[in-house]
């Protein structure tokens, strides 16, 4: 086994070419231990003249030949001769003569490199200089030619005279003629003529970007192989001269315009646009510079001229910016802050515009008098099963369709007390009203409101009286009820139609429809359906999944699918238009109840909703609306010293709450419902209120105040249950309006404690005082009203000043103890706590009684 390893230890690395020389060197340990190491020495490398073979060793001489045809001799550069090994030192241990040849190999590397380096440089130098004897010989035999051709231009050519002997003729001027041209080529050899010879460009380095230049001005050869020239594509393929950088469109238009300049002449200068410029009450520089399309230096160097160093992104005034716009010849247009909201009171429709539309009928009435019931009757519903406590506590919408085709939208408004917000705003939208009082019961405190809001609104009215299936119904004794509120319906001679109906049976529904159709039509209602839709808010809530839903009551115009809107402070697209039946709508006409999708926030009921062109101008006026109503929560009422003396000297305790509602009418009647229920010594502080589920910022707010959270009709999501149980914050739960309020009543009365009763039992004088025991005064009275009673509550007054409060230690009858002493006679009694006591004092003894306190 241990010969293996030695010959796994001691095997040599293997290779095809073997490039290095190995060796072994065997190390020596302490206790015993070798170790044998494989040293590999590389061979050097021969660096010969660049461009040329490497020079092999000489080979071993071969036998002799026949010389062959001389030749030019190739001569190569000598190659460096190694330099000779130095002899090892004597006694060199084997890491010592490692590291020694590794020395000597980088020394050689280092050597060769340098060597290598001073031949290239000697090189370039000799190539530089034949380039130079090169360009010279060139240089002078273009002089020489130049010279010749020269010369050659300027001699004469011989006249040639056949007509008369002259004395060139003769034999002498021919001789001399002959010799003249062996003379002048005696005197001026022909010049050499050179072949052009391409200069060689020595190789140097190259920017990529100009070789990135030559690659795309080089024209395509079709003689080469071009398939590293570029991405091949369905262009270039049938289109040769595409691999050419086309032109930039504006470098066309420069070009065009060049020739266009040339042609005719200089240009005309532009005639200035005149422009109308709308200017706000506060506008920067820059932004006037672009409604005027003029250049922002411009405009900075006018207001420099004007005095005024402003940049380009300060804000000027109207006036300063209406002297602007004047100066470079636009015209202004001066608009406020206000004109940025949409006001719709004065947009009329033509009268040929408008169609009839289906009645706006609202239910309205005192709580639980059958109003649900009723319009359950005539939609074929049962809503009534599905409400808390039995009772409406949403406004809701539903259209319905009758008999004959014709079609009318019900508002249903709750009936109690607290939901008069509701109430009043669904006569306000409303074209009919329906007076619904039960014939059992007559008129409550609602059903009076109910009319009040209807006269306030101006509308008409028509009276159901219900549940006339019950022994009980009178409905004589309603109708001269209503007389009292100037109600006269038309049983009585009067102009308000009443209905006898009976929601259980159906009796008398018909006709209520047909007086409903009856007034209608002598309303003659009409809207315009082909413009952009107005609506008004009936009802708002955030639901979970589908985010912010509005239900909205279309007052005319149609709304679309698509349609960019602004509603209160918040804007939106309509993202679905869904009905009372649940089914989804592409457009919702006139006088239609519909829920919309695509709100940015959960708006106020109430608020007035309009198609606007686009989501820039939604955004404009919802920011805009926004604002201000930021300044009217952040505005401070005006305030002086005695109102501050009084705020401050105030005892009243705060009960905080934070309201959290399914819908945005139930908030309202929360928060009014609270607040009705403050008085002198307790008051409701509603920290927040809003619309959806009971999130962590509610739960962190009630926190850090010890507040309770009401949650009506919603839940906390999970993480909000997890800080509840992590910080104890006090939920309360409730479905029915009554219940919250009356919960939030023993809540505030058990903050105040119970109600201190105080009964006077009787008074007495003291006539004298006597001393009892070491520290204590007995005092002798005389009972003038009433009894004193022993163990009661006493009040010692002197000249009708409060000297002590204290109570009954003892009461004695002469020397015996007694609980009560009558009126007219006398006793002594010892006080608990006190002994200023003086002849001529009045006490007073009273009980006390608590009792539960009320709101």
């Amino acid at each position: 086994m241990s010969d293996d390893n030695d010959n796994q230890r001691t095997r040599k690395p293997l290779g095809l070419k073997r490039s290095v020389d190995a060796g072994e060197v065997k190390q020596t340990f302490s206790h015993g231990r070798t170790n044998k190491v494989v040293v590999e020495v590389k061979r050097r490398r021969v660096l010969g003249k660049p461009g040329s073979e490497p020079v092999a060793a000489p080979p071993p001489p071969p036998p002799p030949a026949p010389a062959p045809a001389p030749a030019a001799p190739v001569v190569a550069a000598p190659a460096p001769a190694p330099r000779p090994a130095r002899p090892a030192p004597a006694g060199e241990t084997p890491q010592e003569r490692v590291k020694r040849l590794q020395l000597e190999a980088e020394e050689e590397r280092l050597r060769m490199n340098e060597e290598a380096r001073k031949r290239d440089e000697a090189e370039a130098r000799e190539r530089e200089e034949a380039e130079r004897r090169r360009a010279e010989d060139n240089r002078r035999a273009e002089e020489e030619a130049e010279k010749q051709r020269a010369a050659d231009t300027a001699a004469p050519a011989p006249a040639e005279d056949t007509a008369a002997p002259t004395a060139a003729d003769t034999p002498a001027n021919a001789e001399t003629e002959a010799a003249a041209p062996a003379a002048k080529a005696d005197a001026a050899p022909a010049a050499r003529r050179f072949t052009p010879v391409e200069r060689p460009e020595p190789k140097r380095p190259e920017l990529k970007s100009k070789k990135k230049d030559e690659k795309r001005a080089a024209p395509i050869d079709e003689g080469k192989d071009n398939r590293r020239s570029g991405k091949l594509t369905v262009t270039r393929a049938l289109n040769e001269d595409e691999g050419r950088r086309a032109r930039s469109l504006a470098a066309l238009k420069r070009a065009r315009e060049k020739e266009r300049r040339g042609q005719g002449g200089p240009s005309k200068p532009r005639e200035k646009q005149v422009r109308d410029v709308v200017v706000p009450e506060a506008i920067t520089v820059s932004e006037l510079a672009n409604r005027m399309a003029e250049k922002g230096a411009d405009l900075v160097k006018a207001l420099f001229n004007m005095g005024m160093m402003v940049t380009v992104n300060q804000t000027i005034d109207q006036d300063t910016a209406e002297l602007l716009v004047e100066e470079f010849g636009h015209n202004i247009t001066r608009v406020s802050a206000s004109d940025v909201d949409i006001d719709t009171s004065e947009d009329a429709d033509p009268e040929e515009t408008l169609l009839p539309r289906p009645p706006v009928v609202t239910i309205m009435g005192h709580v639980d008098h059958g109003k649900t019931s009723l319009l359950d009757a005539l939609r074929g519903t049962d809503v009534v099963k599905g409400e808390a406590g039995g009772i409406t506590q949403h406004i809701g919408a539903y259209q319905i369709t009758t008999k004959g085709g014709d079609k009318i939208t019900f508002l249903d408004t709750p009936g109690h007390a607290a939901f008069t917000e509701m109430r009043m705003r669904g006569a306000n939208v409303t074209d009919i009203v329906i007076l619904v009082v039960a014939g059992d019961d007559g008129l409550m405190p609602q059903t009076i409101e109910a009319i009040n809001h209807t006269k306030a609104a101006g509308v008409p009215m028509i009276v159901a009286i219900t549940k006339s299936d019950k022994p009980e119904f009178n409905p004589k004794k309603i109708r001269e009820r209503l007389l009292e509120h100037e109600i006269v319906v038309e049983a009585m001679s009067g102009d308000v139609q009443d209905v006898e109906v009976s929601a259980k049976t159906g009796a008398g529904l018909d006709k209520l429809i047909e007086a409903i159709g009856l007034q209608a039509e002598l309303l003659e209602l009409k809207a315009r359906p082909d413009r952009d839709a107005e609506a008004t808010v009936i009802e708002a809530q955030l639901d979970k999944g589908r985010g912010p839903v509005a239900t909205v009551l279309v007052t005319r115009g149609t709304l679309k699918r698509g349609d960019t809107f602004v509603v209160g402070t918040q804007s939106g697209k309509v993202r679905a238009i869904v009905d009372d039946k649940g089914q989804q709508l592409k457009e919702a006409g006139p006088s239609m109840p519909v829920e919309v999708l695509g709100l940015g926030g959960v708006p106020s009921a109430g608020d007035n909703l309009t198609v606007v062109e686009n989501e820039q101008r939604a955004r404009e006026v919802a920011k805009y609306r926004q604002e201000i109503a930021t300044e009217k929560r952040t505005a401070l009422a005006p305030t002086n010293f005695d109102t501050m003396f009084n705020n401050l000297a105030s005892s009243v305790i705060e009960f905080p709450v934070v309201v959290r509602a399914d819908v945005q009418g139930s908030v309202e009647a929360i928060v009014n419902a609270l607040h009705n229920l403050s008085n002198d010594e307790i008051k409701v502080r509603v920290l927040s209120a809003g619309v959806g589920a009971i999130t962590e910022s509610d739960v962190t707010l009630a926190g850090a105040s010890k507040a309770p959270i009401i949650g009506f009709n919603v839940r906390p999501n999970a993480k909000a249950r997890d800080l509840l149980k992590r910080d104890n914050v006090r939920m309360m739960y409730y479905d029915v309006i009554y219940h919250l309020t009356d919960a939030i009543a023993k809540e505030m009365a058990g903050e105040l404690g119970p109600e201190r009763i105080e009964t006077v039992v009787g008074r007495a004088e003291v006539k004298q005082v006597f001393p009892a025991g070491k520290k204590d005064k007995a005092a002798g009275l005389l009972v003038l009203e009433g009894a004193i009673r022993k163990g009661l509550f006493a009040r010692l007054t002197r000249q009708d000043v409060i000297v002590s409060a204290t109570k009954i230690q003892s009461l004695r009858r002469f020397k015996d103890d007694v609980d009560e002493v009558r009126t007219g006679l006398e006793c002594g009694v010892v006080l608990e706590d006190t002994n200023d006591i003086k002849p001529g004092d009045m006490l007073e003894v009273f009980s006390v009684e608590e009792r539960e306190r009320t709101l």
